[in-house]
């Protein structure tokens, strides 16, 4: 019998279900969660809201405590909410190689406890982060910017739901085999040749998770633990504006592990002070084997280039594509546009930029609409929906940083603007950047120039061309040079359909079709929906398959001769 102190939890019998049930649903690709969306206290309980809030209140202005962490001395990267305050929490500092030694050490029992404890322990920091969901919620919208109930859904159970799905992938990958087998080869003459032999998944290496200002645990976790769940250490390293909510993560996840019997050290934050160039120096260490990133094309393009030592999953941006044909429900079409480039100020890799539309118009329930005529009723479509200042704050959330605000002057100056983008009056901060989309009318052919590079942001094009087939054309072309990472139809024809599904296969891209109710093309789901795809530019990854997963371990063997004493089964 252990000693009481020693008493390890068996957390893989605790969350056995739970992950069988998350396993069937990634084949089933039905609705299902175990993680409740809604932030109300029936489901969270009484105080949680307040205690989420009284926590993330606290922790302004202090040191971030994170004990046991390796480090020397402590880094403040000078977040700052984008609702108008400063955080001011500091970090520990902890240098790229440490990161990789100490996350080294780490590995070996690791490595031996195997899949099914590696996905208990998972899913118990899964558990313990869902509890944390109203203090993760305040820790994403005062580094993001999303409002309070995108940042809890998107920031908590939402990414829950990504982290999950990442372990299930993991888990069930590693199962394909057996663990051990005995291998018998009958002979002409003499018995068989018998061997017995042991297989075991054993993770890449190090694992490097560089996190974006957006969504940080949304487009995090999935990294996070399909490193962890494959054996792996991982290195957290966040943006310098999004720590708190990677760093509340790597807290519960230390935690979980210690308590589990595992060295928390493997999973460590790399926080550093804007300009920083820990997340090069840590991508290119011999010993890391993973890079995941989410974020500029930019940098996802030279760690693709460069990290040739690691298995690199990329989340980037690209050119999100409209085609806009006919529909029976205009004034749907209308508002469900409109929310999906208001949502988060457009400040999401998915937000629709290019809206393709045939010069002379497409035929509605409504009468035609030429191209003009449809830019002009989206941009009231905007003002109505954005018009009670404080619903549109609820909307739009506030601007992240000053690279969406640079963009945005950028496209006012274009001057083709239809809808400029405004300033909106926020009721609770008075200090937050509250902006309107901006929406621009070009044409396909003077302004190529200009749609065919990425406008991260509130920023969209209304783009006029020769016809239905045309804009399919474009589609076709711009995503497979550019990438996307959503695209959408709006027809009544069955063939534009058609063809349009055909465009979006050889692009590359997934397709939302008529979306004209409470589904938006920017929104996506964990165990149905796949976010992003390694088919076109915009990312090398998909959220989440099963190739999410492999690259992250090797199934090593060993054998001996069987022993001739043990009768085989």
């Amino acid at each position: 019998m252990h000693h009481a102190a020693t008493e390890v939890p068996d957390l893989f019998a605790r969350h056995r279900t739970l992950l069988e049930q998350a396993v069937a649903a990634t084949k089933s690709r039905e609705h299902w969660t175990p993680y409740p969306e809604s932030p109300s206290k029936s489901v969270y309980g009484e105080d949680a809201a307040k205690l989420g809030e009284a926590v993330f209140r606290e922790q302004i202005g202090r040191p971030f405590d994170l004990p046991g962490h390796p480090g020397e001395g402590r880094v403040a990267p000078e977040e700052q909410s984008p609702y108008g305050f400063p955080l001011g929490i500091s970090y520990p500092r902890l240098p790229p190689a440490a990161a990789v030694a100490a996350a080294r050490d780490a590995t070996p029992a690791w490595r031996a406890a195997g899949p099914d404890t590696r996905a208990g322990v998972a899913a118990e920091i899964l558990a313990r982060l869902n509890a944390a969901s109203f203090e993760l919620a305040h820790a994403v919208q005062h580094t993001t910017g999303q409002a309070f109930v995108m940042a809890f859904q998107a920031g908590g159970p939402h990414a829950q739901d990504r982290g999950l799905e990442a372990v299930a992938y993991a888990w069930a990958a590693q199962k394909q085999h057996p663990a051990a087998a005995r291998w018998s080869k009958p002979q002409r003459k003499g018995g068989a040749l018998e061997l017995d032999k042991k297989f075991t998944p054993v993770g890449r290496g190090v694992s490097l998770l560089v996190a974006c200002n957006t969504f940080p645990t949304w487009n995090g976790y999935p990294g996070l633990f399909a490193s962890l769940v494959t054996g792996n250490p991982v290195v957290v390293k966040p943006h310098p504006g999004a720590v708190l909510p990677l760093a509340i993560t790597v807290r519960i996840a230390r935690e979980v592990l210690a308590e589990a019997g595992f060295g928390p050290d493997l999973v460590l934050l790399a926080t550093e002070a804007p300009g920083g160039r820990d997340a090069a120096t840590l991508a290119l260490d011999p010993d890391v084997r993973i890079v995941d990133f989410t974020g500029s094309t930019e940098f996802g393009d030279w760690l693709e280039t460069h990290a040739r030592q690691a298995a690199v999953y990329t989340e980037k941006a690209g050119l999100n594509t409209v085609v806009l044909d006919s529909t029976d429900d205009y004034r749907g079409l209308l508002g469900n546009l409109a929310f999906s480039l208001s949502l988060y100020s457009g400040q999401m890799c998915t937000t629709p930029q290019n809206l393709l539309i045939p010069r002379d118009g497409i035929a509605t329930d409504q009468g035609p609409r030429t191209a003009d005529e449809f830019a002009a009723d989206l941009a009231a479509a905007l003002d109505k929906l954005l018009g009670d200042p404080a619903r549109a704050a609820d909307t739009l959330g506030a601007i992240v940083n000053d690279g969406v605000r640079a963009r945005l002057k950028e496209a006012a100056d274009i001057g083709r603007t239809v809808r400029a983008s405004t300033s909106v009056a926020h009721p609770e901060y008075a200090e937050a950047d509250v902006r309107t989309p901006l929406l621009a009318r070009l044409d396909a052919e003077a302004d190529r120039n200009v749609y065919t590079r990425e406008w991260f942001g509130p920023v969209s094009f209304v783009i006029a061309t020769d016809s239905t087939g045309h804009s399919l054309e474009l589609f076709r072309e711009t995503v497979r040079a550019h990438g996307a990472l959503t695209a959408a139809v709006h027809s009544r024809d069955e063939e534009v359909l058609a063809a349009a599904e055909e465009a979006a296969l050889d692009a590359g891209v997934h397709l939302s079709e008529n979306l004209t109710g409470q589904v938006f093309v920017n929104q996506s789901a964990a165990f149905s929906d796949f976010h992003g795809s390694a088919a076109n530019p915009a990312a090398s990854a998909t959220l989440s398959d099963a190739a999410f997963v492999t690259g992250r371990f090797a199934v090593l063997q060993s054998r001996r001769p069987a022993d001739a004493a043990e009768e085989s089964d």
